[in-house]
């Protein structure tokens, strides 16, 4: 017996979960989902089979066919990472039901009210389930070792409508024959006045943490063949998205051409509401995004690049615990830039590199004392994955690949990629199978990279490489030269976009005085850039030189989204840049006036900042 995951409580011994039908019914007035889960286990098992669950009640476990009860415990003591054991005692058994409640605490939901919302009529709720908060919606062997299809009924409000990461079969008028498992007073409430029913299936395998919905006034807008993008019913809302992302379609080709034949059948996008904790989420069939990169310049579609790109890196193939979390995102950050190459050029692309370089060597710095984050592959052992999110996986991951690409050539590397794609689909690997495989298939490359070096080294490997087109170095020669005062000049910056000041803003000195960033303000308007890269980027500057005259720019920064990209940098530079009581006790302040309005993730990561340095 061995657990199979640092982050789950499913045991090497128990049978693997092959498909989960849901059946939820959404409570607004009490932030609660009352549920049942009907599982079906690759194979019969007898003895203890043990599940990962996070602030559920479990009401009840059933035999589905006689619905005789089946024995459970749930542990005594709640791991502070990994939530509660259920444990249930089998007899020869490949089906139960398991009743349950979640909380309105569950760490995965966000209920939002209708003044949080767009329209402010009516309310919402959504998921994020990576890393590993799929166990506080349901029950679940919630490793991405793990792959499941599901099936999915959910109950709801009739003015409301569902989107899933699945395949939408029908919305209907409930069925009080479909409700086993639900305890009677659900039962009741089933087919209640004012539900509807919207039944959804995912009939590919997916890690639980690619398990998501939402749930609210929703509209669209088709943006192509494929394509349909979704988000609260406002017109200015759908229409700025639909601009922003008309060119999915091309880049869903361009994908096809490098990568192979999309699997998912649609590539469907919901902006969700201000308060989502991620740039995106990679949901198959459905995408989630923040609303924050929409930017009216098509850029934001970068961060579509990136999750179409985990349509094949991640979704197809995925990490088999956050060990190897580089797998999913450090083979996704190079698979984005070359979509992004290909659609958009080679200058957007550096860009793109420029920007992660810059962010790769802050977070080695962040971890200068826990060197253990600055590896590709990674024990956490005892960790909890959100607190050591970083950009190491993402843009270490992309180094060591673009290292490879430049030692056996691009044409090599794309066949590489084809066959190691069509290999490992549907599969979840760790990061010694992908270093076999690569051996396998490109003959010495052991003695021609180091290997271990790049996958269990600290720090960045000495052949790594800094970014050398000309646009690169010509913007962080200008950020160097504000040592001197200096300040570009209108015609210098006149084709910039937000990348190119989010870059130059990335490699300003520390030493920077409080003059030269006003005089930055005032000649190019940062701080009201409606671009937030640029706008978080200036205002971290300021924070970090010392000048207050932004702090009501950064409180209505940190009021009205919850991406964690932006907390994360500007709470930092509160409490830890001058080091003054009045910045911390501002921060403090801040963040309890603006908690509610975060994704319980993004509480959790603040929380965690304000310990720290408080």
């Amino acid at each position: 017996m061995a657990p199979i995951d640092p982050h789950s409580f499913t045991d090497s011994t128990d049978p693997p979960t092959t498909h989960i039908s849901l059946t939820l019914f959404f409570d607004f007035t009490t932030s609660t989902i009352h549920g049942s889960a009907l599982f079906t286990l690759q194979d019969p098992h007898s003895g203890p089979f043990s599940l990962d669950t996070r602030s559920l009640t479990i009401h009840s476990i059933l035999h589905p066919q006689t619905q005789t009860q089946i024995p459970f415990t749930l542990s005594p003591n709640t791991d502070p990472i990994k939530g509660t054991q259920l444990s249930i005692t089998l007899s020869n058994q490949s089906t139960f039901v398991v009743s349950f409640t979640t909380s309105p605490s569950s760490s995965a939901l966000q209920w939002l009210l209708p003044p949080q919302t767009f329209n402010k009529a009516h309310p919402f709720v959504y998921t994020q389930c990576q890393a590993i908060h799929a166990r506080s919606v349901f029950p679940c062997q919630d490793s991405p070792a793990v792959r499941i299809c599901y099936s999915a009924r959910l109950n709801i409000p009739e003015q409301l409508s569902a989107v899933m990461a699945a395949r939408h079969v029908e919305r209907r008028a409930p069925d009080r024959d479909e409700v086993f498992g639900l305890l009677p007073v659900w039962k009741e409430s089933w087919c209640g006045e004012g539900r509807v029913v919207e039944e959804f299936v995912m009939e590919q395998p997916v890690p639980p943490y690619l398990f998501a919905f939402a749930v609210g006034e929703l509209g669209n807008r088709e943006v192509g063949p494929r394509t349909r993008v979704y988000a609260e019913a406002v017109p200015a809302v759908l229409d700025s998205a639909a601009r922003e992302f008309a060119g999915t379609e091309d880049m869903i080709r361009e994908g096809e051409k490098l990568f192979g034949n999309y699997e998912w059948e649609r590539f469907d996008l919901l902006v969700l509401p201000p308060s989502f904790p991620y740039g995106g989420m990679e949901n198959p069939r459905m995408v989630f995004l923040t609303p924050t990169v929409i930017k009216g310049d098509a850029t934001g579609a970068q961060v579509v690049a990136h999750e179409l790109a985990h349509s094949w890196t991640g979704n197809l193939i995925t990490n088999k615990n956050n060990n190897h979390f580089w797998l999913n995102e450090g083979f996704t950050t190079y698979a984005e830039r070359r979509i992004v190459e290909a659609v958009q050029g080679e200058k957007r692309a550096a860009l793109n590199i420029g920007i992660g370089w810059r962010g790769l060597n802050e977070d080695i710095e962040r971890f200068k004392d826990n060197l253990e984050f600055t590896k590709l592959k990674t024990n956490q052992e005892g960790i909890d994955p959100d607190d050591v999110y970083s950009q190491v996986p993402y843009e270490k991951g992309f180094q060591f690949l673009w290292r490879i690409e430049r030692q056996v050539g691009r044409p090599a590397f794309d066949e590489f990629l084809k066959k190691y794609i069509a290999t490992f689909k549907f599969k979840s690997i760790d990061t010694e199978t992908f270093i076999d495989f690569l051996k396998a298939n490109i003959s010495g490359i052991e003695n021609q990279i180091d290997l271990v070096l790049w996958t269990e080294g600290t720090g960045i490997p000495p052949d790594a490489y800094e970014p050398e087109s000309s646009i690169y170095k010509t913007i962080v020669s200008l950020a160097n030269e504000s040592v001197n005062g200096r300040t570009p000049k209108e015609d210098e910056v006149a084709d910039w976009q937000g990348q190119e000041w989010e870059l130059y803003l990335d490699n300003l000195p520390k030493s920077i005085e409080v003059s030269q960033i006003k005089a930055l303000d005032s000649r190019y308007k940062l701080s009201e850039s409606k671009d937030y890269e640029v706008k978080v980027s200036f205002l971290q500057q300021a924070l970090s030189s010392g000048c207050k005259d932004y702090y009501s720019e950064v409180e209505k920064t940190l009021k009205e989204v919850g991406r964690m990209k932006y907390l994360r940098p500007l709470y930092t530079a509160l409490v830890k840049g001058s080091g003054k009581e009045e910045d911390k006790v501002f921060a403090k302040t801040l963040f309890s006036e603006a908690r509610e309005s975060y994704h319980p993730i993004a509480q959790g990561v603040v929380e965690s900042i304000l310990a720290k340095y408080l």
